[in-house]
């Protein structure tokens, strides 16, 4: 299953581009499952370390939907609009809420497949330094980082919407980065996916 997870409190560009790519994976084959945090409650981590004493995040919230996704997921796709040059608040909650997952199994998200989605309002609004804000939560809880490599998705799937749904739509070259981030997402999964090891 891939599970795609919108970082956007509107139903905009962000949301529209995420299931796009959800349902190029479905083309591949893929069972896809969409989260977005559009009115749902998720609160930021409190560094409590009530996770490390119960194993469970002692804030009990939408967030526990995302843990059950996260569990079934072989592939990751976050998505984020631009924030004053970076990911969204909502999705910065998200992963560090993540860290109640580490606290019950440090391996729980090792060896699952991750790729990044940015949306930005603004040509150069910041979309690099969110991909690779994704890619470092990827990294630091095992998760593979995957680009579209070379010649245009250097990073991953990057995106100007000049701040509207159908400016997003009118972008050919992000559309092109989507398909080629898409493509080595999925060659990633065939090859380095968490059905092909097991957890160590």
């Amino acid at each position: 299953m891939i599970v795609g997870i919108c970082g956007s409190p509107r139903k905009q560009a962000t949301d529209y581009v995420l299931k796009e790519a959800l349902n190029q994976m479905e083309d591949k084959g893929y069972h896809a499952e969409f989260f977005g945090v559009r009115g749902k409650e998720i609160g930021p981590c409190r560094h409590c370390d009530y996770c490390l004493r119960k194993k469970e995040c002692f804030l009990k919230d939408d967030m526990f939907e995302v843990y059950e996704l996260l569990d079934e997921a072989q592939g990751i796709i976050i998505a984020s609009p631009m924030y004053n040059g970076g990911i969204s608040a909502q999705i910065k909650a998200v992963m560090d809420r993540c860290r109640a997952l580490g606290a019950a199994d440090y391996d729980f998200l090792r060896g699952k497949i991750g790729m990044g989605i940015a949306v930005g309002g603004d040509r150069s609004g910041g979309q690099e330094l969110a991909l690779q804000q994704i890619h470092t939560y990827y990294i630091l809880n095992g998760i593979i980082p995957v680009s579209g490599g070379s010649f245009g998705a250097n990073i991953g799937a990057s995106f100007w919407s000049q701040d509207t749904l159908n400016g997003v739509k009118e972008d050919v070259e992000g559309f092109k980065n989507l398909k080629k981030t898409t493509n080595m997402f999925h060659r990633y999964l065939e090859r380095y996916g968490p059905a092909n090891h097991e957890k160590p």
